[in-house]
């Protein structure tokens, strides 16, 4: 699993008081699934084919929520089913989690960013089947955030 965090979302972690951590920066946020391989860095623009943002129930519009963190670990919403509608056909390889009125696709040193890897089974985010159909709609069944104890 290869989790990096933009320079932005490690200054929230340290003390920007409006985002109020990961969790806060994120809630209400969305997930973009491209091809590919993931930017070296989540401060540079994306890589790959945008394959689609990730909303609640594919609605367009809701963004995605996390559990409380628990053990290091912060979890997609169980009771969220997180869709996206395929915007280009391909085989998902990374995603990047943003803030709602975030610019995912471009560099930035300041807005929070997560980024991963997407597989179908231990991986960062899992999908029951990574290929995308052009206007079918996908599921992300998990997704975690894990903050390492050292």
């Amino acid at each position: 699993m290869t989790i990096r965090l933009s320079t932005g979302c490690r200054n929230a972690m340290l003390g920007d008081t409006t985002h109020k951590g990961i969790k806060g920066a994120l809630d209400s946020g969305f997930m973009n699934v491209y091809t590919g391989t993931q930017p070296a860095s989540a401060d540079t623009g994306a890589t790959g084919t945008l394959l689609g943002t990730v909303t609640v129930n594919n609605d367009g519009v809701t963004g995605i929520t996390w559990t409380a963190a628990a053990s290091g670990v912060l979890a997609k919403n169980g009771s969220e089913l997180w869709q996206f509608g395929g915007l280009a056909a391909g085989v998902a390889g990374w995603f990047r989690f943003y803030p709602a009125g975030g610019s995912p696709g471009s560099t930035s040193t300041t807005e929070v960013r997560v980024d991963g890897l997407i597989g179908t089974a231990g991986a960062d985010a899992n999908m029951s089947n990574t290929n995308v159909a052009l206007s079918a709609v996908s599921t992300v069944d998990s997704a975690s955030i894990t903050m390492p104890a050292s």
